[in-house]
């Protein structure tokens, strides 16, 4: 009597082999894309972020890793101003119908340069401030502490809420031909992801 077995692992088509590795290689790229970013230099990067409380108001206190990419600091270093938008908001969570934005405020930052001086300058508001190196100029967005004006009865005492910060150049802000080169570039369109995080008053 010959006895015959089935081997619990079939040799795939070689015909489909291209297409399984191509689609593997995809999934790595895809998987790796944040570390390659980090890895290039450049990004901006919500660290930490909290929302405490001082006498009649809240304070955003928040650190933040921003590093200009290559096209950027050339751009600036060529007299282009950058222009960055600070996003916060918290949200009360509602079951029966859509979420409750409670808080929404935007702070923006002018990030410029000026080759006769050698000197950066960074707007907030009315506000101007000269500084000698980059680094100096982009710490004043990287360190955040910022009183935040809420009207009383705004926020429920008591009931949690989800706050969200993130850090975003604003391309619309760029000239049309720098604008053209943000579109889908990682380069050019530089940005946190939403850094949350659960805030009861």
């Amino acid at each position: 009597m010959t006895v015959s077995f089935m081997p619990f692992w079939k040799r795939p088509d070689p015909a489909i082999l291209p297409g399984m590795f191509r689609r593997l290689i995809l999934a790595l790229l895809l998987l790796c894309a944040p570390a390659a970013a980090l890895a290039q230099g450049h990004g901006i990067d919500v660290r930490r972020a909290a929302v405490s409380t001082a006498d009649d108001h809240y304070v955003l206190d928040a650190d933040i890793d921003v590093v200009l990419s290559a096209p950027l600091d050339d751009a600036l270093h060529k007299g282009i101003p950058l222009y960055f938008v600070l996003e916060f908001e918290m949200v009360r969570s509602r079951w029966y119908w859509f979420n409750d934005r409670a808080v929404s405020t935007q702070q923006g930052y002018r990030l410029s340069y000026n080759a006769l001086t050698r000197q950066y300058r960074v707007g907030v508001g009315a506000f101007y401030q000269n500084y000698a190196t980059l680094s100096e100029a982009l710490q004043v967005m990287s360190r955040v502490r910022r009183r935040q004006d809420i009207e009383p009865g705004t926020l429920t005492k008591g009931t949690p809420y989800t706050a969200g910060l993130r850090l975003r150049l604003d391309t619309s802000q760029l000239p049309k031909p720098f604008n053209l080169n943000a579109l889908g570039s990682r380069e050019w369109s530089l940005g946190s992801d939403w850094h949350r995080w659960t805030v009861t008053p």
